[in-house]
């Protein structure tokens, strides 16, 4: 998700009015930022927001020897506490009826949008089966986008067994290319035990990438959203948060049931 929730803790060694001059701020401004997510309908993004600002909040709380102060804060994060948990039953019910639908924008040159950061939410130790519909997996940098992706999914949190990527051929001089690297890539996986099954079709046209928990995630771009590095030793080469977007759009479903492929 947008790195724009996010701030480091705050360290825990001060106390007394230090303590919570260090520690107000970020919470004010993180459950600040949660509220305006939340306006705007952004519920799983304000959930995140809130549950941290919450926690710097409890911080704060801690820190505070005023019991005035005290009972102020503890209202507080009643407040928000309470919204969260109702944030979090909305979402699940949409969950269970197949509603829920979320939007993230990605803007021209924006960083902090690596692959772990957009499917972090969606990735758990139920994910064993997963499948990819992209059509363009045919250049050496979307080899590398892919495999960027697959090896995201083998470090978990997820159990991942299988992956299914439909794709489409690479009509032209790379055909010899795309099936060496598709091959050397589904080698690689079969080392950790996991399964790679590659399709092709030469109709495919969506972008899209579902997971067995029941979450859909479909990138306007799919997986070839990052901008080409300025240099082999700038910073995001290696480091994909840190490497500038394309403009792009994130949309985020969950469905009762997976097409599988």
């Amino acid at each position: 998700m947008p790195a724009e929730c996010r701030f480091p803790p705050a360290p825990m060694s001060q106390a007394g009015p230090g303590a919570v001059a260090a520690l107000e701020p970020p919470a004010v401004a993180t459950l600040k930022r949660a509220v305006e997510l939340d306006s705007a309908s952004r519920f799983q993004e304000s959930l995140v927001c809130y549950q941290e600002g919450i926690d710097l909040l409890l911080r704060v709380l801690k820190a505070t020897k005023d019991e005035t102060k005290k009972a102020h804060y503890r209202q507080k994060i009643s407040d928000y506490m309470e919204r969260a948990e109702a944030i979090k039953k909305h979402i699940e019910k949409e969950r269970e009826d197949g509603k829920y639908h979320q939007q993230i924008k990605i803007e021209e040159n924006a960083t902090g949008f690596s692959y772990e950061k957009v499917f972090q939410d969606y990735l758990n130790e139920t994910v064993t089966e997963v499948w990819v519909e992209d059509p363009y997996i045919r250049h050496v940098h979307q080899f590398y986008n892919f495999l960027r992706f697959c090896e995201m999914l083998v470090k978990g949190p997820c159990k991942v067994k299988t992956i299914h990527l439909l794709t489409s051929y690479d009509e032209g001089s790379g055909k010899s290319q795309q099936t060496s690297s598709l091959e050397e890539i589904k080698q690689s996986l079969k080392n950790y035990g996991v399964t790679l099954n590659v399709s092709f079709s030469s109709s495919i046209h969506d972008r899209e990438i579902r997971f067995n928990n029941g979450w859909m995630i479909k990138i306007g771009r799919g997986l070839d959203y990052f901008k080409k590095p300025q240099g082999r030793f700038c910073l995001g080469y290696c480091d994909f948060d840190l490497r500038p977007c394309h403009e792009t759009t994130v949309d985020v479903f969950h469905t009762k049931h997976t097409k599988k492929t």
